[in-house]
This record gives C-alpha cells, structure tokens and sequence, in this order.
C-alpha cells in the first residue's frame, strides 16, 4: 500500500465500512476535497467493476454499498490466482474486517532471519520450473540482451500493468498510444499519464544500463526517482529515504518510522538481495521487503516491481510484466506480508504472474524480427548525439549531425548514423526522451526554439 491511488481506493471503502449506502456527494463529503469529483467517481466505478462495491439505483439516485467479503469457503474458489493451503489461509485473515485484525509494526526480525545461500522463500523445484519457462536462446549473452528486443512490447505492458495495479485507469490500446506517439488519452487526470511516462522512464533506465545496474543504493534511488517524478507533494522526495512516519490505509500495519532504523534496513536489505545467485529468489525477495520497509515515502510497490525485474533484465529471462495480475490477489499478497510477516500468499501470486508473463513473452519473442544490428552496435552513439543536438538547441541538418558523429564511430558508419539520428529527431516526443537520457522540459525547449530556427 502506501501510493496514492490505493489510498483513494481504501478511503473509499473505509467511508463505507459503516454498511452505509452513500452517493457519490456523500462520498466527496466524507473523503474531503483533496480527491477530484471525477477521479472519485473513476475510483468508485473501477471498485464496482472489481466486485468491491455494488451499486444500488440508478442515475443521480444511485448509491454505493460494500459487498461483503467472501466467505471462507467461497474465497478460493472467487480468487483468480489460486493459493496453495497456507496462502488460502493468509487470505481469510487479510478479508477479515479491521476491527479483527491485530495491529503490528515493522519486525525487523523478518529481515534479519534472512541468510543468502541458505535461506529461501522458494523452493529448489520451484526455481527451476521458473527457471525452465523463464530461459530464452541467448542466456549467455550480454546482458539486457533479450530485454532490448523486446522492449517496445515491454514498455508498454510493464507500464501498464503495474500503474494498473496502483489504480491507474489507461486502457491498454490508451498506454500504447501515450507511449509509442505521445498521444495523451481523454478523460484522465495529469497524474495517470504521469505515472505511466515514469514508468515508461525507468524501464529503460534498467534496460539500457544492464550492465551497471544492480541491487545497491544508487540503483534503487534512481528507480524511485524515475518513478516519483512529479507525483510526490514534495518535489525533493523523489530518490530520498523516508524521513517522516507514513500510514497505510486499509491496515493494521504500522511501518518503521526511525530515519536511522530505516537507512540501515535498507542498506542491509540490499546487500542482503545483492548475495542472493538465484534470479528468482532475488526478484521475490525484492518484491517482499521492499514495500515492507517502505522506504520512501511513496511509490514503494512500483519500485518493488520493476526492481524485481533486474534480475531477469541482467539474466536474458524472461520479464514480469504482471499482466493478468488481479488487484485484489496482488494487493492481499501484499498486505499478508505487512501484517504477518508471512509471504505464501504472495508467492503463489509471484510464481501465477511469472508463468503468465513467460508465456506472453515466449510467443512475443517468435513473432519478433530481429533488431537493426547497426542500432544495436551504435545505440549509444545514436543517443548522445540525438541528445546533444537537443540540448544545444541545434538545428538537425546532416552537417551538424556528422560533425556530432564523427568522433563517435567509424568513417564508414557514418552516414548510417546521420540518418538514423535525423530520423529518430524527428519522431521525438514526450513519450521517449528518456531513451536519449533527456528531460520533457528539454524536450519543450528545443521544440519551441525549432520556431526561430531556419528550415
């Protein structure tokens, strides 16, 4: 929990946790004008389509009720991901009602019964089913390999798959357009497409930079500073450890609140993952401790998601994306650990979400033409010069790019490389800066001076 849209989610739950029937006035009144009218009535419909809330009249008549939770013995039949016994059992306690729910804090202990190369929260079969689906041709070769072909498609799905999973209302067809041509979709609010076009961000942080990434600080701080931008209240926050208690709505869990307590959890969490040889371990071990600690003030599950994916980017496997997940499986997964410390529940949504994704990405991967080998090799001379030219506020002729070009790669390459760079110039928008390594901001500059420049 922890980010802003399950937040809206819970409070609207909460304001109906009473058994009262209340209409959408209602609902503004009890949950306070800091959440738009119309993203509460998005939030509110998106509730009623998941099964959480029912609605009863119609029109301006209509009001919202809870629908009570699943019983015992329907809950795993109602649960799309199935459990194995202990996580059914973890999912009966986290749909009980608060009321009956004991609260906890954040136990350290759970972190430190952790020995990379002894402990393992999968087991040895487990990993090597995962491992046998997961395993593409070229394994051996360097890594973010497998990851670069696919990318487009993995942009798109990851991105939306995991603002999915924090509320985010973008249709599929929606993100694809927002971050294939940087047409912003109709009827959603700045923080939606926001949150997509970071994520579209930091995934190519971990793709491009595969080699040098890795589960150390300044990797996991830039993640959450891609993926933070423009979303926290305080626009300092963006890569910074957490600093001030947080709450999570919805729960009887109360994070860490020490600054100091949770620099050092952070740190020994890292180093902890960083030990682990497995892909897959590592990638649920992520996925467990770092929403536990909450180590930013928000955006903790995002991170949490995509830093999973490090190990399979670095390893040529295949990603997670989490498309399928359901919310609710993933969110009570989640809350299992928060409040029990206890992780079966999100192990069986792990391993159903990583056969899910291995299998999409398998018949990707076959339909797949092979990459332009000469992007390939000068991908980065392509992108420093189609960066400078944006930054110098520079006109794209032929003669500036070669002059750019030249000290970048061979006499023979050249010319290939002033077309590509003229050609990716020109298809430069919103939705891509961050693969040049460029900023909205500088993007808009060079757009706006293009008017004073000559054709």
């Amino acid at each position: 929990m922890g980010d802003n849209a399950t937040r809206t989610d819970e409070r609207i739950l909460d304001a109906l946790a009473a058994g009262d029937e209340l209409g959408i006035e209602a609902l503004v009144a009890a949950i306070g004008q800091d959440v738009a009218r119309r993203t509460l009535q998005r939030h509110v419909a998106a509730l009623v389509d998941a099964g959480r809330l029912r609605a009863i009249g119609r029109a301006r008549a209509r009001r919202y009720a809870l629908v009570a939770p699943a019983s015992p013995e329907r809950s795993a039949e109602s649960a799309m991901v199935p459990a194995s016994p202990e996580g059914e059992e973890l999912r009966r306690y986290v749909r009980r009602p608060r009321t009956e729910r004991r609260p906890v804090g954040y136990e350290r202990q759970v972190l430190d019964a952790y020995v990379p190369g002894t402990t393992a929260y999968l087991s040895p079969a487990l990993r090597a089913h995962l491992a046998a689906i997961g395993r593409r041709e070229d394994a051996e070769r360097p890594a973010g390999t497998y990851a670069r072909q696919i990318l487009e498609r993995l942009l798109i799905d990851l991105s939306w798959a995991s603002s999915r999973l924090e509320g985010n209302t973008y249709s599929l067809l929606d993100t694809r357009e927002l971050l294939q041509f940087g047409r912003v979709a109709a009827g959603h609010d700045a923080r939606e497409t926001q949150m997509l076009l970071n994520h579209k961000a930091a995934i190519e942080m971990l793709v491009e930079d595969a080699p040098r990434i890795g589960f150390d600080p300044m990797t996991f701080r830039n993640l959450h500073a891609l993926l933070a931008d423009n979303l926290l209240p305080d626009p300092h926050a963006g890569g910074r450890l957490r600093v001030r208690p947080v709450e999570i709505s919805g729960s009887v869990f109360v994070p860490l609140a020490v600054p100091s307590a949770i620099e050092e959890c952070f740190r020994v969490l890292l180093e902890k993952a960083a030990a682990i040889s497995d892909a897959f371990e590592q990638a649920f071990f992520v996925m467990v401790h770092l929403p536990y600690l909450q180590p930013f003030d928000d955006v903790n599950k995002r991170v949490s998601r995509l830093g999973a994916n490090i190990p399979f980017v670095r390893a040529n496997l295949s990603p997670l994306s989490f498309v399928d997940v359901p919310e609710q499986d993933y969110i009570e997964g989640t809350l299992a650990v928060y409040e029990t410390g206890r992780m079966e529940l999100l192990r069986d949504v792990f391993v159903w979400a990583y056969e899910r994704s291995a299998q999409r990405y398998g018949v990707v991967k076959a339909s797949l033409v092979d990459p332009d080998p000469f992007r390939l090799a000068h991908r980065e001379a392509i992108r420093t010069v189609v960066a400078e030219v944006v930054r110098a506020n520079g006109t794209p002729t032929a003669e500036v790019v070669e002059r750019l070009g030249r000290p970048l790669v061979p006499h023979a390459a050249l010319a290939r490389l002033v077309d590509l760079v003229i050609d990716d110039l020109r298809h430069l928008h919103e939705g891509n800066v961050a693969r040049y390594g460029l900023r909205p901001s500088e993007l808009a500059a060079w757009t706006a001076g293009a008017v004073q420049r000559p054709d």
